[in-house]
């Protein structure tokens, strides 16, 4: 079956937010709903300047994806990428989606002299997502993220 790596469409949005909420509910036991991920996905498609969205298409069907936002490096005077929102849906996993999509936007990121690197987060026990990314060449950063979300604390999750 041949998969295929495309920007994200308006089309897509309903798919995404479907596996957005898969996703938080995958890895933070977040239910996050429905209006709320349809609203984030558009937002995205409707400012550029936030990021953009890959999926990886199969017979018509979106079995994976990923976001890419921007973080500026006045260090570097260039822009980080951020790998975000990875979703790959269950009965298409361990046959190289995500790194079909990584290297697609890692290969989008190298054309560009603007963009100093990529960077992603991942959940700290999902021990099968950190060995993919390092098979795919990333390594741990020397940081700690630290957040306060008010997302979550608005909505009485933890």
């Amino acid at each position: 079956m041949e998969i295929t790596i495309r920007p994200a469409a308006a089309a897509d949005v309903p798919a995404i937010a479907a596996n957005n909420r898969a996703t938080a509910l995958e890895t933070e036991g977040w239910e996050i709903g429905s209006d709320q991920a349809l609203a984030g996905v558009q937002a995205v498609l409707a400012l550029p300047a936030r990021g953009f969205y890959l999926v990886a298409e199969a017979d018509g069907e979106i079995v994976g994806q990923c976001m890419v936002t921007y973080e500026w490096s006045d260090w570097r005077n260039g822009e980080f990428w951020w790998v975000q929102s990875v979703y790959v849906l269950p009965r298409w996993r361990r046959r190289g989606i995500f790194a079909q999509l990584y290297r697609t936007v890692q290969a989008m990121a190298e054309k560009r002299p603007d963009v100093t690197g990529l960077r992603l987060y991942v959940e700290v026990a999902n021990k099968t997502a950190r060995e993919a990314y390092a098979r795919l060449g990333m390594r741990r950063a020397p940081y700690v993220m630290l957040e306060r979300d008010y997302a979550r604390e608005r909505s009485g999750g933890a």
